[in-house]
């Protein structure tokens, strides 16, 4: 059995300049700002990117900067993540987007046909690597199936779908226990349990 999961509720970022991660991403990529939360220690703000998806960023005093890595290219530095790829309507939502970063002198790449997608790259000012794609309209991934690594990790001779066996389940589920956190305050009289 597994859970349902119906989409990524949000991303959780860090900034060492939230004025200038609202400039960026509220004012030039037009995410609107939902809910900010913040004390003398730290802030958080989130960003609603879809009806449903988040993202949310972190700021608290001596968070750096990250070192600029290039989308896709191999590092020795420790990161948990290479970048974030986000989805637009239409091929032409990413030709003003291009022209839009590059007016306000964002670097941003050219765009590439990856042959399922057409893509720009850019980055935000707190150095978090950016893609923006186009999916190709005749093309789905899910059906089409390619696996061309040519030393495949020994799971995928497996297939594509989840191997229910390969984790142990649990007999029966519990009813955990669950605490407020942080905002959770904003709330108090607005939700169902």
């Amino acid at each position: 059995m597994y859970p349902k999961i119906k989409g990524v509720n949000h991303l959780a970022l860090i900034t060492q300049d939230m004025e200038k991660t609202v400039r960026y991403w509220r004012d030039l990529l037009g995410f609107e700002l939902i809910m900010t939360l913040g004390s003398p220690s730290y802030r958080q703000y989130f960003f609603k990117i879809s009806p449903k998806e988040l993202v949310v960023f972190f700021e608290w005093p001596g968070a750096e900067k990250l070192p600029e890595k290039e989308h896709g290219y191999p590092t020795n530095t420790p990161l948990g993540f290479d970048h974030l790829a986000f989805s637009v309507e239409s091929k032409e939502d990413l030709f003003v987007l291009k022209d839009k970063l590059e007016y306000n002198q964002f670097w941003v790449s050219e765009i590439l046909n990856h042959g399922y997608i057409y893509s720009l790259y850019t980055f935000d000012p707190n150095n978090i690597p950016l893609e923006f794609s186009w999916p190709l309209p005749d093309i789905d991934l899910s059906i089409l199936e390619q696996h061309l690594d040519r030393e495949p990790v020994a799971a995928l001779k497996e297939g594509k779908f989840p191997n229910p066996h390969f984790w142990p389940t649990p007999a029966k589920y519990k009813q955990s226990p669950v605490y407020p956190g942080a905002g959770s305050e904003l709330f108090h009289g607005h939700q169902k349990a």
